[in-house]
Parts: C-alpha cells; sequence; structure tokens
C-alpha cells in the first residue's frame, strides 16, 4: 500500500528524551529544542520552555511570519494576547497567532513548563542566538533591534516594568533545573 502524500526522502522517525536536545537560558526562559527546522523540514519546530515562579518570559513583542502554540505541561502560565488576559494550567492549550501583540509568564509560585510549537520553523534559531549574545541581561539594545529584524520581529522592550507590576512578576527569573 502507498500513499502519495508522503514525501520521500523525508525527515526519519525518532524519538527525544526528556533531557535531550539543546538547551539555553535567556535569562527569563529556558530553552529546549526538541525538534528544529532541519529535523521536520521547515514546517514547525517543537521546543520545552520552563520558566521560574513569577517570571515575565518576555516584553510584548510580535511575529509577523509564526504561530505559536503553548500547551502547557506543569504549573501555572498567563498569557496577555492583545487586551486579553489568559490563564492555564497542565493540559490546557494557548494558541498566540501571529501579528498578534503578545507575552506569557509563569503565573505560579512553582516552576512551570510548556512545549510551544512554532510554524513554520526557524524563529527557535532566534533563542540560540539571543543567547549567544548573553541573553536578556546583557545585548544591547542594538543588537536586540537588529536580532529581532532578521526574524521579522516587534518586540515592546518599555512593555516590561508595566507588566511586571500589573502581574506581580519579576525579569529577569531564574533558571530552573529538572530532574529526569
Amino acid at each position: 500500500m502507498t500513499n502519495d502524500n508522503l514525501r520521500p526522502g523525508g525527515p526519519p522517525a525518532k524519538s527525544v528524551g526528556r533531557t535531550e536536545g539543546k538547551a539555553v537560558f535567556l535569562g527569563t526562559v529556558g530553552v529546549r529544542h526538541i525538534i528544529d527546522k532541519f529535523q521536520a523540514d521547515g514546517r514547525f519546530a517543537a521546543l520545552e520552555h520552563q520558566m521560574s515562579p513569577r517570571a515575565l518570559a518576555a516584553p510584548l513583542h510580535r511575529h509577523h511570519n509564526e504561530d505559536e502554540y503553548s500547551w502547557i505541561i506543569e504549573g501555572r502560565v498567563g498569557a496577555l494576547l492583545g487586551d486579553e488576559v489568559l490563564y492555564g494550567g497542565p493540559g490546557d492549550f494557548i494558541i498566540k497567532p501571529r501579528g498578534q501583540w503578545h507575552t506569557f509568564w509563569n503565573a505560579g509560585d512553582g516552576p512551570a513548563r510548556i512545549l510551544e510549537i512554532i510554524s513554520p520553523a526557524g524563529f527557535e534559531q532566534f533563542f540560540d542566538e539571543l543567547s549567544g549574545l548573553g541573553g536578556v541581561d546583557k545585548i544591547s539594545t542594538e543588537a536586540l533591534d537588529e536580532l529581532c529584524a532578521r526574524y521579522e520581529l516587534e518586540m515592546d522592550v518599555d512593555s516590561v516594568p508595566e507588566l511586571c507590576k500589573r502581574f506581580d512578576l519579576k525579569f529577569p527569573g531564574e533558571p530552573v533545573r529538572y530532574e529526569p
């Protein structure tokens, strides 16, 4: 039996364990690569984000090329999507469509983890570049502006103090370590 919808030479089947994949900490959120654009022929990327208690993951921002889908694995996560504030717990799914201003955070007093699916793939490399430039703590305004422009991402860094005050958050956060 053949399936004409399957592409010969597509990505191979594989398993990625809980401790596998490149991991970086951006000063706000941990990022573990599960599947990148090369492994999924550019269709999507899957990452795990770890957030310390009450940590804001990012300033308000919007993507021009990617949709993001966040499945909450552990903890309580808040998200601001335009003017709407959403909260979710384990098993809940938050959809962040391209073109919409948004941010997210750990809304609880314990660690939080989400599976982040990015479609199409490619934006996952932003996190590696940001980490290589020192993360949110050390990157210069000029370098951040250039990085955002390359990924067609708008970021409102000035939104951080108000977000932290409004939702009782800290920025940057602390690294979260998980035992397998």
